[in-house]
């Protein structure tokens, strides 16, 4: 279980966001934790100098198509960071374990081949109310995390 306020952050450790343009994919499984973390990512965005209009969004159906939705991205859009948002719960089946294994692999090959951050933001829980309590319940939301993590990533690409 998390212990920490995932929405939390020091903003005067965070560089203005007013110059790079972010994506973010978002799987439509569980759209309603993974709106949520968009949501909060968004949010962190602008609050943090992004401009709207630099924000692309792109939804595919599920967590494993969000490795080829944000390869597409980084090969046809111009962005500094991309977030990778998906909920993958734990069912009867090693089909979590499959799906989970796959879209981290996947994410960090991407982070490997591209020279553009690819943000892991997928919570993968025993069950449905942990993930509703890391997407703006009680341990906050995760999609700020991965905003702020998006940020960093961004401004670390131009050294």
């Amino acid at each position: 279980m998390a212990t920490t306020d995932l929405s939390y952050y020091d903003k005067a450790t965070i560089p203005n966001a007013k110059k790079f343009r972010f994506g973010i994919v978002v799987s439509e499984w569980n759209p309603e934790i993974t709106h949520n973390l968009y949501l909060g990512a968004k949010k962190a965005f602008i609050e943090n100098g992004a401009i709207a209009e630099n924000i692309t969004k792109w939804d595919v159906p599920g967590s494993f198509e969000l490795i080829y939705g944000c390869k597409k991205m980084i090969e046809s859009q111009k962005v500094d960071a991309i977030i990778a948002i998906g909920n993958v719960i734990q069912g009867e089946t090693k089909h979590f374990d499959f799906v989970c294994e796959g879209v981290t692999q996947g994410i960090k090959d991407l982070n490997v081949i591209y020279d553009t951050p690819v943000i892991f933001c997928v919570l993968t829980d025993n069950n449905k109310q942990q993930s509703l309590d890391r997407s703006g319940g009680i341990h906050g939301n995760k999609g700020v995390e991965c905003a702020i993590a998006a940020i960093k990533m961004a401004a670390l690409r131009e050294f």
